[in-house]
């Protein structure tokens, strides 16, 4: 008999399964909240059954959905399976995929990506283009790298860029700081106060295209380390601004504290970057796919990042 479930079905049971709430799980979908609720309501209209519990957070599935969230497992599964059997069929499971990055805090997410990615497309030579890269592009560019994790955009080297996600960043200072009693941070606070960050260009600094504007170029000290930099911040020695992700676990622990750059917040993007017409290869597609996930799953406050 026919059936209304589908593929994108299962994979949002699957994924709600997991996800905290209903606006985590839409933003891993890469769909809208509402998108997201017009699917469950349709499966509710055809079962009769409730399939989730609207007035718990964190969000939970009820046993008509978590009977279906297990199938999506399964059937999701069983599809990257088949994939993998076709791409070997086509000579498409094998090759070097080199990757290249500009940020020094991706390794918090890529190295569990890649762990993710290994089992299932063994074959793929797997490899990081050794210490940081400010034009990993570049190294697309020149055949030195298959592909490259980069904030910047630029389409005129025939180079394809598929969007990965955007995430806060937040101003980090010491937990006495006189700028621990404002809600949000203002470019006119960071005149004065030495930024500390790591030894990259002004382009590739997200605060700096808040303070640019501005007018405003603070005194400067700069670090390879993450932790050394969380270890001056916590000093007096100056503020940061990093990626919530890699702060959180020290704000956790009293260590730090942080505030919003802005009212709105300031947002980094990242995308992954390859030559035109490498997506064929089905490894890359699956690999790419595999960072974004595993992203969603492992830190907060990502959000959706539209083409």
């Amino acid at each position: 008999m026919p059936t209304p479930l589908e593929l994108r079905h299962l994979r949002t049971l699957a994924v709600l399964m997991e996800a905290p709430s209903l606006s985590a799980a839409a933003e891993r979908l890469h769909l809208t909240q509402s998108a997201l609720s017009h699917q469950l309501k349709l499966l509710e209209g055809v079962y009769e059954l409730e399939l989730l519990e609207r007035r718990t957070q964190p969000v939970r599935l009820t046993p008509a959905g978590l009977r279906l969230a297990q199938l999506g497992l399964q059937v999701m599964d069983a599809v990257q399976a088949a994939e993998r059997d076709l791409a070997n069929m086509a000579g498409g499971s094998a090759g070097p995929l080199r990757i290249a990055v500009e940020c020094h805090t991706c390794f918090d997410w890529l190295m569990p990506a890649m762990d993710a990615f290994r089992p299932h497309w063994p074959e793929v030579e797997l490899d990081i283009v050794s210490g940081f890269h400010a034009d990993p592009v570049g190294l697309v560019v020149s055949d030195r790298a298959e592909l490259a994790i980069t904030s910047e955009v630029d389409e005129s080297a025939g180079i394809e860029f598929v969007p990965l996600f955007q995430y806060p960043m937040v101003a980090v200072m010491a937990n006495d700081h006189r700028l621990t009693s404002r809600a949000h941070l203002t470019p006119k606070d960071f005149a004065g106060e030495t930024l500390i960050h790591y030894p990259v260009p002004d382009g590739l600094l997200d605060i700096m295209r808040v303070l640019g504007p501005a007018g405003v170029n603070p005194p400067r000290r700069t670090s390879e380390l993450t932790v050394a930099i969380l270890q001056l911040v916590a000093s007096r020695r100056g503020i940061a601004v990093l990626p919530s992700w890699s702060v959180q676990p020290y704000v956790d622990r009293g260590y730090v504290s942080t505030r919003p750059v802005g009212k709105r917040g300031l947002m980094s993007r990242l995308h992954a970057a390859h030559q035109a017409g490498l997506s064929q290869r089905p490894y890359v597609r699956a690999f790419v796919e595999t960072l974004r996930d595993t992203s969603f799953q492992l830190l907060p406050g990502l959000a959706r990042l539209s083409p």
